[in-house]
């Protein structure tokens, strides 16, 4: 394994909306495409796309269990990167377990630190995936990185920290579109057979005109403890990356990105402002950055509201679901939880409870994580157009409104949004493992909070 001697997490935890222990040793659903020959991608003798996992977290583990279930196979799991070798090793280990031969990953084609993902790029060829699963803060220049070397890509959300991030995941999507290259985004609930039907049942008007909707993640979340002395603090922000603005986005833009997607989804649109108010409960201990609840309205340019409710304090009343309300009926997305009985339903009328239910949507084939790798698969081996580069990043634009306007307190429209320059690490690129990390802790332990009328990240 090539790699430096130094950074290895402390306290690193493999959570992930994945929960790739126990996605990994299911088999894939029967389809009526098992079996169905596809066409090469690569010379006659070799028709296998070789993945390269650069990321290597139960999301990233998880997502190359789903790659080697597809029907539009073969994979192989090919190289490997991460800035942890705990991390790699462990997910290197688990996956030849589960996968057996369609890992084909030795020492020398692992590789550790902050360079790692162009080692793990490098070894793929045309048609070949890398995918980018690790840290949003280097997302895009690992996807610039893999459009440069002429490789497809599947990228986990998110897709970027702040606005320039944005703008580079747009920028480096226009280059793959021009080198026919397939872009994959996390963004799965996008290829949910339930869902599409839906979507398309609003756009044919069965709930009539869209008034406003209402989207809520509500649910514990874990704070981030105080740093020991003898743990490193670039390490230590990194690997608790969903506290670190900087790293990830915050929590809210790591897991909310997938509403707020689907907001946009439902109105064919980008909202043009956001406002929103949020906090932190009296007692709290948290070391991070994040708030722990967040109200959020958008607006698009014809009026329509869209509102997400946030609140990660246990012991409170949860709920993790999307409803959307037109002039005659609505309908709702169900919990976000990928699996293939997620049904999506329209009502009756305005009340959204079991028994007024108009429709519901039958139990897919497949899972959201699973579908969103059929159709980049089946992309590359049959040419078709894949590109959601632009799409993702607009998303996560959205995200980063909503999540500004709570933040710094004031109403934040798109276009400010979009001609930003604000960057949380202007460095990032740059950062190797002796670097000082972009934020420090005050003599409590404690990170910098947003605080509403003196924070600023647009």
């Amino acid at each position: 394994m090539k790699r430096p001697a130094k950074l290895s997490p402390p306290g690193l935890r493999q959570s992930s909306r994945r929960e790739f222990l126990s996605w990994s040793g299911k088999v894939a659903a029967t389809s009526a495409l098992a079996g169905v020959t596809l066409p090469c991608v690569h010379a006659a003798e070799d028709n296998t796309i070789r993945l390269a996992l650069i990321g290597c977290g139960g999301r990233g583990s998880g997502a190359v269990v789903d790659a080697s279930q597809s029907p539009y196979g073969p994979v192989k799991l090919y190289a490997m990167a991460d800035l942890f070798e705990k991390r790699l090793a462990s997910s290197h280990r688990v996956l030849s377990q589960k996968l057996g031969g369609q890992v084909d990953v030795p020492a020398h084609r692992m590789f550790i630190g902050f360079d790692a993902y162009k080692k793990a790029i490098d070894l793929l060829r045309p048609g070949d995936v890398a995918m980018l699963t690790g840290y949003a803060g280097w997302r895009p220049v690992q996807l610039e990185y893999a459009v440069a070397k002429g490789v497809n890509v599947f990228m986990e959300k998110s897709f970027a920290c702040d606005p320039p991030g944005v703008r580079r995941i747009i920028k480096a999507g226009e280059e793959a579109q021009k080198k026919n290259l397939k872009i994959a985004a996390g963004l799965m609930a996008r290829h949910a057979p339930n869902r599409q039907e839906l979507i398309k049942r609003i756009r044919d008007g069965q709930l009539g005109r869209i008034q406003f909707i209402r989207t809520f993640r509500m649910q514990p979340c874990g704070t981030l403890p105080r740093r020991k002395p003898e743990n490193n603090d670039l390490q230590w922000q990194i690997s608790h990356f969903t506290h670190f603005l900087w790293v990830s986005g915050g929590l809210f833009a790591e897991m909310n990105i997938h509403q707020v997607d689907e907001i946009c989804w439902i109105k064919d649109a980008w909202p043009v402002s956001a406002h929103g108010v949020g906090g932190r409960i009296a007692n709290n201990t948290d070391c991070g950055q994040n708030l722990d609840s967040l109200s959020i309205e958008w607006t698009f340019a014809d009026g329509t509201k869209a509102y997400h409710v946030t609140r990660w304090t246990p012991k409170c009343h949860n709920d993790f679901r999307t409803y959307i309300h037109g002039t005659d009926r609505a309908a709702a997305f169900p919990w976000l939880s990928g699996h293939r009985d997620d049904l999506t339903q329209i009502y009756k009328d305005q009340r959204c409870s079991p028994d007024n239910i108009a429709w519901q949507a039958d139990e897919g084939l497949f899972t959201y994580y699973q579908a969103e790798w059929n159709v980049l698969l089946d992309a590359i081996q049959n040419n078709k157009p894949h590109n959601e580069a632009k799409r993702a990043a607009m998303s996560n634009l959205a995200d980063i409104m909503g999540r500004a306007a709570v933040h710094m307190g004031r109403v934040i429209t798109w276009d400010e949004a979009m001609k930003s320059d604000f960057r949380f690490c202007p460095n990032i690129d740059l950062l190797t493992d002796d670097s000082e990390p972009p934020i420090k802790a005050d003599a409590e332990g404690r990170y910098p909070v947003p605080i509403p009328g003196q924070w600023t990240e647009i």
